[in-house]
């Protein structure tokens, strides 16, 4: 009983830590490379700098108020601890636009794009690590995908499309190319810290020579691997054992060489895994 709630202690002090780090992150990113600039990114945080560029309106208070509607869509499609975590993440980085002494850093632009998205997408990859979102983008997102055939990414892109095309009209076009530039930064920035650079790859391998290969993965490699029971369905109908592991991206490469080495007509299907809990991959991945 001691031990779980000493668990759950550390859990959310280390949440608390994520979404801090997230906060002051996303602030420097804003008030050190794009506000100074005029530049914009893509979601809620993009909508709000092009309005504050356009009418001149203080970005703290936009911020807030637009994402007002995410917040409440995130406490019914997600529930009331997101959206609580992630009310006060947004006031907290509100406030933190309003007292953080950070001042401009450069005046080149493509490094004002390139570092700007950097440390905005690297404070919104902190805080969905800590469990809420500093930008509504993906809540709302997620709510027009269960309510249409579109995906998730796919509502992303046509909403940040739009922002990018106001930004054209409204702006110029020149500040809109940057801000695809910033997008594309934060995008890879948020995903590089969500998923981190060990990926996971999940590997379908069906060979004739399965027992060397399944050796070589479990003494070699020191992963696991689960056996499916299969029945080629190509010419001869026979029975074989279909092999299914799991390794990090690092080690993708590796494994690749040992299957064509042991079987060169070995059918090999790969599948991107964004994470994984348990099992032998994790075991080793956290030493």
């Amino acid at each position: 009983m001691a031990s779980t709630a000493r668990n759950k202690n550390i859990q959310t002090l280390k949440e608390i830590f994520l979404i801090s780090a997230g906060i002051v992150s996303a602030c420097f990113g804003l008030k050190s490379f794009l506000m100074p600039s005029g530049f914009i990114d893509g979601g809620v945080t993009g909508i709000s700098l092009l309005i504050s560029t356009i009418t001149s309106l203080k970005l703290y208070y936009l911020i807030l108020i637009i994402n007002i509607p995410f917040v409440i869509l995130g406490y019914h499609q997600i529930g009331k601890l997101f959206a609580l975590k992630t009310t006060c993440a947004i006031i907290a980085l509100s406030l933190m636009l309003v007292i953080a002494p950070f001042h401009p850093i450069t005046h080149d632009k493509l490094l004002i794009a390139f570092f700007g998205g950097l440390f905005l997408g690297a404070g919104i990859g902190l805080a969905m690590r800590g469990g809420c979102v500093i930008d509504g983008t993906e809540v709302l997102a997620l709510y027009i995908s269960r309510k249409s055939v579109l995906t998730v990414g796919n509502i992303i892109l046509i909403l940040n499309i739009l922002i990018f095309s106001f930004a054209a009209i409204f702006l110029n076009i020149e500040t809109a190319l940057y801000a695809i530039l910033t997008y594309l930064s934060a995008s890879n920035t948020v995903d590089y810290i969500v998923n981190g650079i060990e990926q996971y790859t999940g590997v379908t391998v069906i060979s004739e020579k399965n027992d060397h290969i399944k050796a070589y993965i479990i003494n070699e490699m020191k992963r696991g691997v689960t056996i499916y029971k299969g029945e080629g369905g190509y010419g001869v109908q026979k029975d074989i054992d279909i092999l299914y592991t799991v390794v990090t991206k690092l080690e993708m490469s590796k494994l690749q060489t040992a299957i064509r080495h042991i079987d060169s007509d070995a059918f090999v299907i790969q599948q991107q895994i964004a994470d994984l809990k348990g099992g032998v991959v994790k075991k080793h991945a956290l030493i």
